[in-house]
């Protein structure tokens, strides 16, 4: 396969797998489901706290950047924080206590009984992101992930597991971020209007 082909290849990818979402009633059920479950928390004055590994930490780190600033129109911003960010706090838990408590402690510590925790994990099967949703549930703070098309062992864990039907990890990523950003564009809508078009 020349370079051209590839280029090719790779969008047509990204578009089957968008397709299959689109013909999905379940997952569309879902992301559904967890705009409103953010929606709601915001408009009770909580918070969101993501998390992620690798390409997942980026993106957590980006809808975050979206609720905090703006996503299509100036409103006030959404408390949100991404759990990947700050390095003193991850290099310290590293040392302390391992990678795998990377964000159960930061849940622990940040969490609050009404906030919503969206984790990130193409596999569904990352340790850190399992500790956490464990912490969630002792916190009683919703969570929702955002997975691969077995969903993994945090598909029984989360209180919404948004499946991408695929196994590709690049395809997965690329539909999280539409995921993600369908979402922030739904709780923008709800609490502060419309977009003029």
């Amino acid at each position: 396969m020349n370079i051209e082909e590839t280029i090719i290849d790779q969008i047509k990818k990204s578009i089957s797998v968008k397709e299959s979402i689109l013909t999905s009633p379940s997952v569309l059920q879902s992301i559904y489901d967890a705009a409103t479950m953010v929606t709601s928390a915001y408009k009770n004055g909580s918070k969101t706290l993501l998390a992620g590994n690798g390409g997942s930490a980026a993106d957590a780190q980006h809808i975050a950047g979206e609720f905090v600033s703006r996503f299509y129109f100036d409103r006030p911003g959404l408390p949100s924080i991404a759990l990947s960010t700050d390095t003193s706090i991850l290099t310290a838990i590293g040392n302390d206590y391992g990678f795998d408590r990377l964000f159960e402690r930061q849940v622990q510590a940040q969490g609050n009984e009404g906030d919503i925790f969206i984790g990130l994990t193409t596999s569904g099967n990352s340790e850190n992101i399992i500790k956490a949703l464990s912490a969630c549930k002792t916190k009683k703070i919703k969570s929702i992930v955002l997975t691969g098309e077995t969903g993994g062992a945090v598909s029984d864990m989360c209180d919404i597991c948004i499946k991408v039907p695929s196994a590709e990890t690049p395809r997965i990523q690329e539909s999280h971020i539409l995921i993600a950003h369908i979402i922030c564009c739904i709780v923008e809508e709800e609490l502060f209007g419309y977009m003029k078009s």
